[in-house]
């Protein structure tokens, strides 16, 4: 088009506009016809006004809960199998069905929705201090334990898993917290719950406890005649009962304690909206397909299984249980039944990954693995993915009911990379998942924003729908970790790199201080999963005399090695970071304490750095307990 014919046309144009009213000083219309053209505007599609008085309505208000997902599978997957255990196979149909029995039986033992947990958006903390009726469950991946998923909240109580390895001490404590009314509990469980109850505190109701009996486990002795068991409870209820829908999305649905790898636990309450949410998020993210394989080497315990007992409705999926995961059975069972996903600690890569030949079988095919839960080592993951397996990486805490970040790959990118850089690259936790609403990662003093340098460390916060509602009974707890400026704050420290991807590096308690300097544990920790005869590693300070604090690692050693030393290790470590970073201390043992999902529990290691005394000034190196124990 020639400059003339352009101007020309820009000139018409011009024209038109200004024949058109003002947009901003419309016509004023008669007295008398006020009404009439108000109401005709507001049928129109020209007065965005009339959208004003439209909103939340009964048809489109209906509270979010994730617990819709069993009818739905019931009708569309009814005749597959939805969880499978040695020879027992149930279908979804099969499931439903179990988890209203189940739902109805609890209810007619007078577990109800009860007082329930409120959140004061003005000042976030819990108004009351107590939720709908609790239900506790001390149960390994049985199909019990998926039914549970569904079954309680079915009821209008809250689910109430507990970590099967805790002492009785702490189980006693989290019954009396919780104020749980029943307990489901395995057979090898109930020492564990009698010694539990007996140190309830004098006048606090002791909970009715109803074993789950295993019929694959012959080394269990059968129930007493005459006991209310799992199976004979679901005998008891309705096959048809309605299920007790949520008044509100906001209603409590889930209590999780923290795993008390740092601290204490809390307990973490989750609502129905949240759940719904993380768990769609969950699957969106993963790229989950239609009916898959997926294998429990999770513990459904720890934080409901990343939510994916409620995705598995979703997609018509094969829940595959294990009792106990082993390298030799988890290898057997993908083999045995096609596993096409599965879920686990960097331990549980660990553990594949160092299998030995005669463990190991060949893959059936592509078996995804999504992994969370602790800084992977990348020695971990491209050794993981050498014997075939897909890895994934994510980020959640027990407080975002699942995974919230995740390590998004760029396929046309990453993939023509060296091995080694593709590990490295996967070690980052990543990006925030599609359904939440931010991340970020600040400076502590001045709630900046860190430099996307990947080397500013500060704190990983976070906002979205699937944040906790808060910690029960502990308002000072939710206070700190949920501000008033809208974020929750992870107390884990990491670096957001230039391409916009976060990476952790410590939790705030294991950063190192030495000197000035601060240490990530998880870099030094790096460094020593890529000695070939490292097994386990973990890094925490121990006092200094002169540099207040240095490194200490403790190491476990692979099987069938040579003889390691410190001093081996130490120059190991020399070479490949600064001096400032590298263990003054090394301590060797058989296993590295770790909770039942595999982290290592970093705060009994830290309290065994403090028991051997500070470092003597001028010391160049400390070795203790040298040798393998």
């Amino acid at each position: 088009m020639d400059g003339e014919r352009f101007r020309s046309e820009v000139t018409e144009l011009q024209l038109m506009t200004c024949s058109l009213p003002p947009v901003s000083s419309p016509p004023t219309p008669r007295a008398e016809s006020v009404h009439a053209t108000t109401k005709a505007s507001s049928a129109a599609a020209g007065d965005p006004r009339g959208m004003d008085r439209l909103g939340a309505n009964p048809a489109n208000s209906c509270p979010l809960t994730p617990l819709g997902f069993l009818e739905r599978a019931a009708v569309v997957f009814g005749d597959c199998p939805s969880v499978v255990y040695h020879d027992t196979v149930f279908t979804w149909s099969q499931t439903h069905r179990r988890c209203l029995r189940l739902a109805s039986a609890l209810v007619s033992l007078g577990i109800s929705r009860g007082d329930i947990v409120k959140l004061l958006p003005s000042v976030r903390v819990f108004h009351r201090q107590s939720i709908a009726s609790a239900v506790s469950v001390l149960l390994p991946n049985v199909p019990a334990m998926y039914e549970m998923h569904f079954g309680v909240p079915m009821s209008g109580a809250v689910l109430n898993n507990i970590n099967t390895r805790l002492d009785a001490r702490t189980v006693s404590v989290l019954l009396r917290h919780s104020g749980s009314k029943l307990v489901f509990a395995d057979p090898s469980c109930l020492p564990l719950i009698r010694d539990a109850l007996k140190q309830l505190p004098p006048g606090h109701p002791p909970p009715r406890v109803i074993p789950v009996e295993d019929p694959h486990e012959k080394d269990f002795p059968a129930a007493p005649l005459g006991t209310l068991t799992y199976e004979a409870l679901l005998e008891k209820g309705d096959p048809e009962f309605e299920w007790i829908r949520p008044a509100s999305e906001w209603d409590p649905m889930i209590l999780n304690y923290t795993s008390g790898t740092t601290s204490a636990p809390k307990g973490v309450v989750h609502c129905h909206r949240g759940i719904f949410l993380v768990t769609v998020d969950s699957l969106v993210e993963w790229s989950m397909p239609p009916r898959p394989t997926y294998l429990w080497t999770l513990p459904m315990f720890h934080a409901n299984g990343w939510s994916f007992p409620w995705g598995m409705a979703v997609v018509g999926g094969a829940n595959v249980c294990l009792r106990r995961v082993d390298a030799g059975e988890v290898y057997a069972t993908i083999a045995r039944r096609a596993v096409t996903h599965l879920c686990g600690a960097p331990v549980v890569l660990n553990m594949l990954a160092n299998a030995p030949e005669g463990v190991r079988r060949p893959l059936p095919g592509k078996v995804r693995v999504l992994t969370a839960g602790a800084p992977p080592p990348a020695a971990v993951l491209h050794r993981t993915e050498a014997i075939g397996f897909d890895v994934t990486h994510g980020y959640g805490l027990t407080e975002t009911a699942g995974l919230v970040v995740s390590c998004a790959w760029k396929a046309g990118e990453w993939d023509k990379l060296p091995a080694s850089e593709r590990a490295r690259l996967k070690a980052r936790q990543g990006v925030r998942t599609p359904g939440m609403a931010e991340v970020d990662i600040v400076d502590g003093e001045t709630g900046r924003s860190v430099p996307r340098d990947g080397s500013t460390m500060g704190e990983i916060v976070l906002r979205g729908g699937c944040v906790m509602l808060g910690y029960l009974n502990d308002d000072k707890a939710t206070k700190a970790a949920i501000r008033d400026n809208g974020w929750f704050y992870t107390g884990d420290v990491g670096v957001m790199h230039p391409d916009g991807y976060m990476e952790i590096r410590d939790r705030s308690k294991d950063v190192i201080i030495s000197g000035g300097e601060n240490i990530s544990s998880v870099e030094v920790e790096s460094v020593l999963y890529n000695h070939p005869a490292v097994n386990e590693a973990a890094v925490v300070a121990r006092p200094d005399e002169f540099w207040g604090e240095t490194p200490c690692a403790f190491l476990s050693l692979k099987d069938q090695v040579s003889e390691v030393t410190a001093t081996d290790l130490m120059a190991w470590c020399r070479e490949r970071m600064p001096h400032y970073m590298v263990p003054k201390t090394v301590v060797f043992r058989a296993e590295l304490p770790k909770t039942s999902t595999g982290k290592i529990q970093k705060y009994v290691l830290r309290n065994l750095a403090k028991e051997m005394g500070p470092t003597r000034k001028g010391a160049a190196t400390t070795i203790a307990s040298s040798s393998r124990m």
